[in-house]
């Protein structure tokens, strides 16, 4: 693929290397070092004049230093005389932040598409956003990507009654993408409302549907501190299902997360790659892990040639 270069920050470089291998690219060169007043250094070690460039930096681990590198990569890029800079984002930084839910509250993930552009994104290329609304608050084109066909493909492969399961959001938030599942799947669905006393702790639980002598699948966009779907699969075991998943796009899984799964009634707990999860997998036999390196690449490959990107929505070459 002719003028276009890849470069990968230092928060995934795994999944980076994987985006470029099914693109037949080599990684572009990228240094990136501390000073010792812990200011970000990053020197671009390449020509990227006239290039299409494509940035991957997920927002996990040190996430305001993944954040910050990636804002002056960007803008190393911009200023080299790159044709076009693209953000590759996988893990949205701040993305719950995404509202004025209480007075003085600020929104956070405004605040990050506006350094974003300011920094020189012409593009940027996300998956599984926790509230679509967040790219109305950018002014460049986003694509937001979706999980939805990998998870489909590993509930059958791996789920032998699949056919006779319960898709479950744990939050009315998430209906939308539970029905749409069950719909491709030809299930039923329920979901789970839930009155949180404050951030990261849930009050109470009910559920709407039925999982009676079905396999519960717990279907989020996210999951933090695991409190709510932890509650979420006793629920589901005590209104009759016989066997509780989880499958989550980004497994954050910080403070008691895996202690709180290695304890749970969960037969695994899915998650894509959008995060490392080598640490956290030694810890936990639990966790499963989807490849999507597909997707983005995919998606690279498309905008690269100035292909729909929104054909990826209901089609990825598996």
């Amino acid at each position: 693929m002719p003028n276009i270069k890849i470069f990968s920050g230092s928060s995934h470089q795994d999944l980076s290397q994987k985006i470029a291998d099914r693109l037949g690219l080599e990684l572009g060169k990228v240094v990136t070092k501390k000073f010792s007043n812990q200011e970000t250094c990053v020197e671009i070690d390449e020509s990227v004049r006239g290039e299409d460039v494509y940035i991957v930096q997920s927002g996990c681990g040190e996430i305001n230093d993944s954040l910050m590198e990636l804002l002056i990569m960007i803008n190393a890029c911009k200023i080299a005389s790159a044709s076009r800079v693209t953000a590759v984002i996988p893990c949205f930084p701040y993305a719950r932040q995404d509202k004025k839910d209480k007075s003085r509250a600020p929104i956070s993930a405004k605040l990050v598409a506006n350094m974003l552009s300011i920094a020189g994104a012409d593009h940027i290329i996300t998956m599984d956003l926790h509230a679509s609304q967040i790219q109305g608050f950018f002014d460049i084109p986003v694509d937001n990507l979706y999980a939805e066909p990998t998870v489909l493909k590993w509930i059958r492969e791996n789920i032998s009654e699949w056919k006779n399961c319960t898709i479950v959001s744990p939050d009315a938030g998430g209906a939308k993408r539970v029905t749409s599942i069950a719909d491709q799947l030809n299930v039923d669905f329920a979901l789970i409302h839930k009155e949180r006393k404050k951030a990261n702790e849930v009050d109470c639980m009910v559920l709407v549907g039925d999982v009676n002598d079905r396999v519960a699948i717990l279907v989020d966009d996210m999951a933090d501190t695991c409190g709510t779907i932890c509650l979420a699969a006793d629920k589901l075991l005590s209104a009759g299902a016989t066997r509780v998943y989880a499958i989550l796009t980004h497994g954050i899984f910080s403070g008691p997360a895996i202690s709180r799964i290695n304890t749970a009634c969960f037969e695994a707990v899915v998650v894509t790659n959008t995060i490392p999860q080598e640490d956290k997998m030694k810890h936990c036999s639990k966790i499963r892990v989807i490849d999507i390196s597909m997707i983005l690449a995919e998606a690279i490959r498309r905008t690269h040639n100035g292909e729909s990107v929104s054909y990826l929505f209901s089609h990825v070459p598996l």
